[in-house]
């Protein structure tokens, strides 16, 4: 038989970011506190995001309502990194991007984690920005997850092609 396997990856889903995007514009069009303040947050660039609004409490306000619809979606807060306000005319912006992709400092650090605590016989290859992981037991590759999953890792990871 085979071996067993499965990629560790860091994507997020553009439609499911951008969704979340669209609910919180609907839902900063319509509460109270942010009639007539200019308030918005839109796409600049491909994963870029801009919150603009008057005051520094609206804009993290703002923040905070796109925040919370990623999470609805599903979309690590870990794959967003949201900029401090700034100050730009009359009105106070934060930018925010979402970042793709698995660094080489970052999977050499998942790949030691899997060879330390994992079980034996999992092997790890760094294939570009994923980690393909292989294994004679289909068991050790979800406990391969299982730890993935547990451990305090400042990206966000999932996992495809198990097979």
């Amino acid at each position: 038989m085979a071996d067993s396997s499965f990629d560790i990856v860091s994507k997020i889903d553009r439609q499911e970011a951008d969704n979340a995007l669209n609910q919180a514009v609907k839902e900063i069009s319509t509460r109270y506190d942010f009639k007539n303040t200019n308030a918005s947050i839109e796409w600049k660039g491909e994963w870029g995001v801009e919150i603009t609004a008057n005051a520094e409490e609206r804009a993290r306000a703002i923040l905070d309502v796109f925040q919370t619809k990623l999470v609805k979606r599903n979309i690590s807060l870990k794959a967003f990194e949201a900029d401090e306000p700034r100050q730009s005319g009359k009105d106070v912006k934060i930018n925010g991007t979402f970042g793709e992709g698995i660094s080489t400092e970052q999977a050499k650090k998942v790949s030691k984690l899997i060879r330390d605590e994992g079980p034996k016989g999992v092997k790890v290859q760094i294939q570009g920005d994923e980690l393909r992981v292989t294994s004679k037991s289909r068991d050790d590759l979800q406990e391969v997850i299982a730890l993935v999953k547990n451990a305090d890792l400042d990206f966000a990871v999932q996992f495809t092609n198990y097979r």
